[in-house]
């Protein structure tokens, strides 16, 4: 097993990266990187109770693998994020308009398809650049249509698939990959390709769309904002 963090190189990273050498500036820094360093393995424990309810294990089953009880499994883990502090309201919407489309087309479940088309109505990054893909809310919806047709009823809270559900995790390792303290829309986006399976990504690979050209689209938008 690969060792954690050296105590000693993490105290190092703080001093070097602290803006002074006053007490406090370091307290803070180390404030900075300790959250980070939480976040990261929250994602990476994530990851893994995915891929575990992929393969069809109970939250049982992963409560007991990760030695708490089933009930703090689940609320930690489960598909749709409790703690939404990171997520911008337009982040927070693409999860609300996902599951508002599903139960619209009668779907039984929150795909990563509905992600995908939960990214238009709140407009921001996200959907800025599957418009410049040629992507628009109607032709998403054909598309998805075409390969999940419409049903006449389904539940009024579908759940989220296992790869919806990862997808979510990807958005928080996509944000803290590049260094941002939030989730935003084009993160959501970014983590769609991470599930190459998932509808998402075929629509997005039938619309030239690669992770590596969005991703230098996000970093040019982002850097355009910023100046201005």
């Amino acid at each position: 097993m690969a060792p954690a963090p050296d105590l000693n190189d993490l105290i190092a990273t703080v001093t070097a990266d602290s803006a002074s050498d006053a007490p406090l500036e370091r307290l803070a820094t180390a404030s900075t990187v300790a959250s980070e360093l939480a976040d990261t393995g929250d994602a990476l424990v994530g990851h893994f109770v995915d891929a575990s309810r992929a393969a069809g294990h109970t939250w049982a089953e992963i409560s007991d693998a990760l030695g708490v009880s089933r009930q703090a499994a689940h609320k930690r883990y489960s598909a749709i994020p409790r703690d939404l502090q990171r997520w911008t309201v337009r982040a927070r919407q693409v999860l609300e308009h996902a599951v508002s489309d599903a139960v619209a087309f009668g779907h039984t479940y929150v795909g990563t398809e509905h992600l995908l088309l939960g990214l238009f109505p709140p407009g921001g990054i996200g959907a800025q650049i599957l418009d410049g893909y040629g992507l628009t809310q109607a032709s998403v919806a054909e598309a998805v249509l075409a390969r999940s047709p419409r049903h006449d009823t389904g539940p009024a809270d579908p759940p989220f698939t296992p790869l919806a559900a990862q997808v979510l995790g990807g958005a928080l390792t996509e944000a803290i990959s590049m260094g941002h303290n939030y989730i935003g829309t084009e993160h959501l986006l970014l983590a769609l390709f991470g599930q190459p399976e998932g509808i998402a990504a075929q629509i997005l690979a039938d619309a030239g769309a690669s992770h590596a050209a969005v991703k230098a689209k996000v970093v040019e938008l982002l850097v355009a904002f910023m100046k201005e």
